[in-house]
């Protein structure tokens, strides 16, 4: 027996064991341990997650694809960037492709290959690969597209159609009916069309393109946005009918040589 007032103090153990008994009139609970950790046991699995989730986002990078266009006959750099919706317009777009057009942006010969712009062609992540935390919440992807560019067939009609779209934004009258009227008259549809035996031509300053315009002329009433080569159809009809409208009020009221 031990000396009064000096009781022996039971030996103490690490708190490492699964489980302890704990008394209850007899018969042994097992109760587990809980260390002093315990409660942030679940951080590391959180951090993974995160960590996983923004490592996807990184990985979903776009894919941007170039966008080109083939020169047909016809063509202009001012049509090409109207039809893809090129921003900066014309002079941008000779501008990005200047090694292949040359030093005249007005000359572009079928066959050439144009860059008219870049478009998204998806990202680089693998959807198998994906991990996201189980509360996080995606919204739908818009479901809404852009309207298509307007595009115009490459004949008469078609660049009849583009010059009225032009004028109606430039504020410039006159009717399917007297451009093609005009045309008709004036080139029988030709755009490449010049005359080289009238007073302006012998003057040096011939008529050239559909409505056979000439030279000063075609610079002085120029429609904006649209090529500076006075045989583009769409330029030569806009800087007509730009020039009827403040002679004759239309090209409506053209009914011979003008």
């Amino acid at each position: 027996m031990a000396a009064r007032g000096k009781h022996r103090r039971p030996k103490s153990r690490p708190l490492t064991r699964g489980v302890v008994a704990a008394g209850t009139g007899g018969a042994a609970l097992a109760l587990p341990i809980v260390g002093a950790t315990g409660a942030h046991a679940a951080q590391p699995t959180q951090v993974a997650q995160v960590t996983q989730v923004a490592q996807a986002a990184q990985a979903a990078t776009p894919q941007v694809a170039l966008v080109t266009h083939k020169v047909s006959a016809g063509d202009t750099l001012s049509r090409i960037a109207r039809e893809h919706s090129t921003s900066g317009g014309w002079k941008k777009l000779y501008e990005a492709n200047r090694a292949v057009i040359g030093d005249d942006p007005a000359l572009i010969h079928p066959g050439l290959t144009l860059t008219v712009g870049t478009k998204n062609s998806g990202t680089s992540a693998d959807p198998a690969n994906t991990t996201t935390a189980a509360t996080t919440t995606k919204p739908a992807a818009s479901t809404v597209t852009p309207a298509a560019a307007k595009t115009y067939t490459n004949d008469l009609d078609g660049w009849i159609k583009e010059a009225l779209d032009v004028m109606a934004q430039k504020g410039i009258p006159g009717s399917y009916d007297g451009i093609y009227r005009n045309v008709m008259r004036e080139s029988s549809g030709n755009p490449t069309a010049i005359n080289n035996w009238d007073s302006n031509a012998v003057a040096g300053t011939p008529s050239k393109g559909l409505l056979q315009v000439i030279a000063p002329t075609f610079a002085a009433y120029h429609v904006s946005g649209t090529s500076l080569d006075p045989f583009d159809p769409v330029a030569n009809i806009t800087a007509a009918c730009n020039y009827a409208a403040a002679r004759y009020g239309s090209i409506d009221n053209v009914n011979g040589a003008y």
